[in-house]
């Protein structure tokens, strides 16, 4: 028989042997293999999974086996136990067969620590680059960490006399940031499903998945369907939390704990979403910037992830010259581009300003005393470093009073990215800055059509940025469960009025 086993780790005398047995406190704590190696890292080196068990057991640490699966035999010599029973392994030289304690019996079992896709794929460098692992898997192995550590507390909090006593409301509140690693698997997914797709188009990885399956004993499905499973588990938990209220009484003790934990869990699913929104944002702002002639400085997306407004303005210089303008307004910078003079469907980078030094400031229509000049429909921001001072004109009554809304939008939307840790990894923005690049390449400066902007996001504040949960979650709408249902733009068609050269 192939049985597959967790190996965790307990010290003798309560948590006094080696430091990477214990927790923070001290106190007992199980531990994984991995958790092992990342204490002594020739334990990933061949054979090290035995040489750990091994020196576990002859420094007197009491070294135990979880079965994933059955094990019925007929054989005396063999333990027989379930799925879950823990084995404690009392004598490891053997890499097949382990003899082990279950109860009050001492037997061999079998010995496999095939445990999964993932490591089968490490042990075979040839087929599988570090690259193609983290794509495939991204950090499914951080999920199952957090997801042990989750159902211990909800196992602690389950009353087996009594479960309609139960109070499992705190497990979901305390463990609530825990649950935001989800977004980077949950981003990681469509690109984990596209290489899998190339790779099975060779009957050699088709092949070694399968025989994977087999070897682990695991039901009939494919392992895009295994991968899929963490993204359809965060997307459950609202609908059971949701379930669970219906039927808990105001009485009861866990009905205001059960209440949050749904809002929580909401939360939790915006976040996801809003994340994996950011992520198609940046591609295409990636492309815009590619588009643009004469870009100086850093990269957009070095500080940037939206678009909030764009439109035509006339700044005033300090000498009082005005200069028709192009302005991009994106989280944290504010982009000014000019028309080519014969082919207005052409931007050229003028500059950026920094918003989180910047101070907006509204202007009635008449003279200005910074710049001793007659405006209207004006407004201007001032630099709280340098004191200098940036005066724009609308058009239109209208026009002001969008761009003052986007400023304030733009503001409080940084403070919502910072309260709900909105981060883009930097190889995310490389690889969009890279794929931009790439689809632009061969390109001349005379573009053959005005750089289109990326489309403006239209969001709520954050507190009114929660799903609607629907009755059933198909597979294929797994990631629209949360998607925020937004305002339709007015402003992104704006380059569709300048194409006058478009063919």
């Amino acid at each position: 028989y192939w049985i597959i086993f967790f190996i965790f780790f307990t010290s003798s005398d309560g948590g006094t042997e080696p430091s990477a047995l214990v927790d923070d406190n001290g106190s007992e704590e199980d531990f994984s293999y991995e958790d092992l190696c990342q204490a002594s890292p020739r334990y990933l080196q061949p054979g090290g999974e035995q040489l750990a068990i091994n020196e576990l057991i002859s420094d007197g640490n009491v070294v135990c086996a979880e079965a994933l699966w059955d094990h019925v035999t007929m054989d005396d010599q063999e333990l027989g136990f379930k799925a879950g029973d823990v084995i404690q392994v009392l004598e490891a030289s053997n890499k097949d067969w382990w003899w082990g304690r279950s109860e009050d019996k001492e037997a061999w079992f079998p010995a496999s620590f095939v445990r999964g896709y993932l490591r089968q794929c490490r042990k075979h460098t040839g087929m599988f680059t570090v690259a193609q692992l983290a794509t495939i898997f991204g950090n499914i192995e951080d999920i199952y960490k957090f997801q042990r550590k989750f159902l211990k507390d909800l196992e602690k909090q389950y009353n087996k006399e009594e479960p309609h006593l139960s109070e499992i409301g705190s497990c979901f509140l305390q463990n609530q940031e825990g649950f935001a690693i989800y977004s980077e698997y949950c981003n990681n997914h469509p690109g984990a499903c596209l290489e899998l797709a190339n790779l099975m188009k060779q009957g050699k990885y088709r092949h070694f998945f399968e025989a994977c399956r087999l070897l682990q004993q695991m039901i009939d499905i494919a392992i895009d369907g295994f991968l899929l499973t963490p993204v359809q588990k965060i997307c459950k938990y609202p609908l059971q939390l949701a379930e669970l209220l219906k039927y808990t009484t105001q009485e009861h003790g866990d009905y205001s704990n059960i209440k949050a934990a749904y809002e929580a869990m909401k939360n939790v699913a915006c976040l996801i979403n809003e994340r994996k929104r950011k992520l198609e944002s940046i591609d295409k702002i990636a492309r815009w910037q590619v588009s643009i002639v004469g870009w100086e400085g850093l990269d957009i997306l070095d500080r940037s992830s939206e678009l909030i407004h764009s439109g035509e303005l006339t700044k005033i210089t300090k000498q009082g010259k005005s200069q028709q303008r192009m302005f991009f307004l994106f989280d944290h910078q504010l982009v000014s581009c000019k028309k080519d003079l014969l082919r207005r469907d052409m931007l050229y980078y003028k500059g950026r300003l920094d918003m989180d030094e910047m101070e907006l400031v509204d202007l009635g229509d008449g003279r200005d005393k910074d710049c001793n000049l007659s405006v209207k429909n004006a407004f201007k921001l001032v630099s709280r470093t340098t004191d200098e001072v940036y005066l724009f004109c609308a058009k239109k009554q209208e026009d002001k009073a969008r761009w003052l809304q986007a400023c304030a939008d733009e503001r409080r939307r940084v403070q919502e990215d910072q309260e709900m840790g909105m981060e883009i990894s930097e190889n995310q923005k490389k690889l969009a800055m890279l794929n931009a690049q790439k689809a632009g390449h061969g390109k001349s400066k005379g573009y053959n059509r005005c750089p289109v902007a990326p489309p403006h996001q239209s969001l709520h504040p954050i507190h009114q940025r929660h799903i609607t949960m629907p009755t059933s979650v198909p597979q294929q709408q797994v990631f629209g469960l949360a998607e925020p249902k937004r305002k339709p733009s007015l402003f992104w068609h704006t380059f569709n009025r300048l194409t006058p050269f478009r063919k």
